[in-house]
């Protein structure tokens, strides 16, 4: 499962290195946030088509999702992207899927947090709702909890241990140290990191984004350029009974 992708260099990464990856470490599925990837903030049909075929087998979103117009009539027809479940009903695309890998069905389920984000759907009810529709089709469930108070993501890992396989928190786009595995077998990182500029203030060029802090006008953002990074984390789940058996966290940096 990999960090959120921020924009062209996030793309690059994908593109040069996750097929490499992907045989090194025989992984069977791979999820992606790719809410920044285009521009860094958002995401489009055609970027998302672009990641798919670079290896990416399902894309979860978050709060930016709908920053670029043309995703809204593309997600209710793709249902390899996800958005967080919690949005208002009538909103396009869908918040969880279950999908067939190698033979094994995989739930995956996309979760917006509400601390200091909008004011959503309760996510641990809805994580509950959801946990009990996938539940007759899979013991495999994955969630990626997008959200910005680490307090709630933690509160969201033990809320879901014995639950499902994974919690993986987004948004933050810093990785955490805190990569486990609870107490009745689900795996947990607090967030994934991000794949894309190394040197940028979390994927925004760095003097963009001192400008505002030390003067607080308005500035435009831009994605910065050079190395990028490579967050992501690896985890082995048994199938019969969807419990984590290992989690181990990827932070790779390119030149």
């Amino acid at each position: 499962m990999i960090g959120d992708i921020v924009g062209r260099p996030g793309r690059k990464a994908i593109k040069d290195t996750l097929a490499s990856i992907r045989q090194e470490l025989r992984l069977d599925m791979i999820i992606a946030n790719g809410e920044n990837a285009a521009g860094g903030t958002g995401i489009t049909g055609s970027i998302a088509e672009e990641l798919f075929k670079n290896g990416v087998d399902v894309l979860t979103t978050g709060n930016h999702v709908w920053d670029k117009k043309e995703i809204v009539p593309y997600i209710d027809n793709e249902p390899r992207i996800l958005r967080p479940g919690n949005y208002p009903p009538g909103t396009p695309g869908r918040g969880y899927g279950v999908f067939d890998i190698k033979g094994v069905r995989v739930g995956v389920i996309n979760i917006s947090g509400r601390v200091y984000l909008s004011d959503l759907d309760c996510p641990f009810r809805l994580a509950d709702r959801y946990i009990e529709n996938i539940s007759g089709e899979t013991n495999v469930i994955i969630v990626d909890f997008h959200a910005e108070a680490t307090s709630e993501k933690v509160a969201m890992g033990l809320y879901l241990d014995g639950k499902v396989s994974l919690v993986a928190g987004t948004h933050t786009h810093v990785q955490t140290a805190d990569e486990r595995l609870l107490p009745n077998g689900t795996a947990y990182i607090t967030d994934l990191g991000m794949t894309g500029p190394l040197h940028s203030v979390i994927g925004v060029k760095s003097n963009l984004a001192i400008q505002k802090f030390i003067t607080q006008m308005p500035v435009r953002f831009e994605v910065a350029d050079g190395p990028y990074q490579f967050n992501a984390i690896m985890v082995e789940v048994e199938e019969e009974n969807g419990k984590a058996v290992n989690i181990q966290r990827i932070f790779n940096i390119e030149y």
